[in-house]
């Protein structure tokens, strides 16, 4: 790692309590999370009390409202908060946009009774979320899920497997997608499960090539019983729930791989100008000059285009098919400038002394969660075309 600090971003905020809210997630990514990221990463130590001090500091329900315990900022703050916490550690960023997508559900159509009962705890109250929507064989086609939820008196008892569940087995609750009624979306319903429920295990983790530190897990359900009034939403809603919340989420990927490429611009700037070959930094030669100004700009690029999504959602406007284009772009942009950052690096950049290498192999994953780039570029033409008529 090289000796230079990063710059902070010149960010464009809203208020002086925004920037004054980022001032607060930099100095706790400076002083909390980055320096054990790489120690931690390498052998696989989920960050559990990190979750404990940005539930303290308000930092868990940034865009839900205040009157249940969240922070009644706007998706444009919170997307800027997620980007500085992934570029101090993917794990935390992408953990805490994991932790929102999980209270989604219930923030956004749960009941009057339900947002009391709950969100208080879950926005801040120590607790992280996790979000249950994939499948051995449910992956992509999602409306496929075979996960069954079947009525008992004033319960249901929900049966069977759930897969790449980021917090698998460490979370505190689970919002699970399973199936109610007839094949298809309009068969599927939501409910918040405890983490503890009896009848709910987390299988061993997956061995990651990267993000070795977030635990990605299946989770088995054995007859679990939860009660009616954890239901969120109607009978057969869960599907457009879980779409809605994939919106939102979508941009919360797009944040954080924006800051996973701004960390690997800022190694790859301190090591360009410290490095001397022939006499000069190698930053003085055009060929890495060249590489320096487009991977600034794809980051740039991305910045913006998140952005204005996320203005689009916090006036209330669509916003669906910039999300998946936010998703799309700032993922690829991200493997795109942590490839470059190891290049310019050249052999130091494929060892494990300096964290590009790491950044590398987290920007991948991002490519593929919340649906794989194939997927996003499958709802921008929808968007653009219509659904595909064969």
């Amino acid at each position: 790692m090289t000796d230079r600090a990063p710059q902070p971003v010149d960010r464009q905020l809203p208020t002086e309590e925004s920037r004054d809210l980022l001032a607060l997630v930099r100095e706790i990514a400076q002083r909390e999370i980055r320096p054990r990221a790489a120690e931690e990463e390498d052998s696989g130590r989920f960050p559990r009390e990190v979750f404990t001090l940005l539930s303290e500091a308000g930092l868990l329900g940034l865009p839900y409202p205040g009157e249940h315990g969240g922070g009644d900022q706007p998706y444009e703050v919170y997307l800027q908060v997620l980007e500085e916490l992934a570029a101090a550690r993917l794990t935390v960023g992408l953990g805490v946009s994991v932790h929102s997508l999980a209270c989604h559900g219930l923030g956004g159509y749960g009941t009057k009774e339900q947002q009391a009962a709950h969100l208080p705890a879950m926005l801040g109250g120590g607790l992280l979320g996790a979000y249950c929507l994939s499948e051995p064989a449910a992956g992509s086609d999602a409306a496929s899920l075979t996960t069954k939820a079947v009525r008992d008196g004033d319960d249901w008892v929900i049966t069977g497997t759930k897969a790449w569940i980021t917090h698998g087995g460490v979370a505190d609750f689970y919002t699970v997608l399973a199936r109610t009624g007839v094949e298809g979306p309009k068969g599927i319903t939501a409910f918040l499960v405890p983490g503890d429920a009896e009848g709910l295990t987390a299988a061993v983790p997956e061995k990651k090539m990267g993000m070795k530190g977030s635990p990605t897990a299946q989770l088995h359900f054995d007859g679990v019983r939860v009660p009616d009034s954890r239901r969120i939403g109607e009978e057969g809603q869960g599907f457009s729930i879980a779409l809605a919340a994939l919106d939102a989420g979508r941009l919360g990927i797009a944040a954080c791989a924006v800051g996973v490429a701004q960390a690997a611009l800022d190694e790859a700037l301190a090591y360009a100008l410290d490095r001397k070959q022939f006499g000069h930094p190698i930053a003085d030669f055009q060929g890495l000059r060249f590489m320096l100004a487009d991977m600034a700009t794809r980051i740039e690029a991305g910045r913006a285009l998140y952005l204005a999504a996320a203005r689009l959602r916090d006036a209330g406007k669509p916003f669906s098919r910039q999300a998946a284009m936010a998703k799309l772009f700032c993922t690829d942009a991200a493997m795109a400038v942590t490839t470059d950052a190891v290049q310019v690096l050249g052999g130091y950049g494929y060892t494990a002394d300096f964290p590009v290498e790491r950044l590398m192999r987290e920007a991948k994953v991002l490519q593929i969660v919340e649906g794989t780039n194939q997927i996003q570029r499958m709802v921008i033409a929808r968007h653009l075309a219509g659904p595909e008529t064969r």
